[in-house]
């Protein structure tokens, strides 16, 4: 038996998610069947973290055991080949050992969101990116954005059906950049809470475009209640970005 350590690509707007679902096709799902398909073993994976319909990954980690003597050129390969023609590929495949866990050795997790700032509607990326039509202001964002980093009560960004036991996070790094029609947004932490991510962001947008002062959107971040906060942001415009172990190094790509 061989642990593999696996990095996924994948495009969320064909799936329902990660999570294996009785009703609709998840990542997971493909990822398990294209493994059957080649070892004839049914196996689990165990992910890093869990995406929502319509989010992304450039490179989400997950774990899993297979009997199977192979190698990992051909995990990698033989899993992409049974995959297609789902937008979910296997970048990377390393065999770890059994006590690696992709969930809980995890030192932080990394998320980019990208928003196309233009009054046109967008022909190449309307579904990875979202299109804010009313022109941000990128600096603001960035002042108030660098109130949320260190250890806070997040509540205000947090989803009202989220199951994290606490709302307390540690936000590492939250940068905005701006080239040309595209502002980014970048982050870092050990864990997020549901939709805290898209729930900045939205909220974030709102002081971009002058639907709020600064003092506004520190007064709703200290009341600690979801309904202060702003929208959500739409998920296609969301991107598990990277996973950081003991061994990385943590960087801005």
């Amino acid at each position: 038996m061989t642990r593999w350590k696996l990095t996924i690509e994948y495009h969320g707007g064909d799936f329902s998610g990660w999570q294996r679902q009785s009703h609709c096709l998840s990542v997971q799902q493909v990822i398990e069947d294209a493994i059957f398909k080649f070892s004839g073993e049914t196996v689990t994976l165990h992910v890093c973290g869990r995406t929502d319909t319509g989010v992304h990954a450039r490179a989400n980690v997950a774990h899993v055991d297979i009997a199977k003597e192979t190698t990992a050129d051909i995990v990698r390969d033989a899993v992409n080949f049974h995959a297609k023609p789902h937008r979910v590929v296997l970048v990377d495949v390393e065999a770890v050992p059994d006590t690696f866990h992709a969930r809980f050795d995890a030192q932080s997790r990394s998320y980019v969101y990208r928003i196309i700032n233009r009054r046109a509607p967008l022909a190449l990326l309307p579904d990875q990116a979202w299109h804010v039509y009313r022109p941000l202001d990128v600096a603001a964002m960035q002042r108030a954005a660098d109130t949320l980093i260190g250890h806070h009560d997040f509540s205000t960004f947090r989803a009202h059906n989220c199951q994290a036991n606490s709302p307390m996070r540690t936000m590492d790094v939250l940068n905005i950049t701006h080239e040309g029609e595209e502002v980014r947004l970048y982050t870092r932490a050990r864990s997020f809470l549901y939709h805290q991510v898209r729930n900045m962001v939205g909220t974030l947008v709102m002081v971009g475009n002058g639907q709020w002062t600064y003092e506004q959107f520190v007064d709703a971040f200290q009341a600690c209640d979801r309904r202060a906060g702003g929208p959500t942001a739409p998920p296609q415009g969301l991107i598990f970005w990277e996973v950081i172990y003991p061994q990385n190094n943590p960087q801005m790509k």
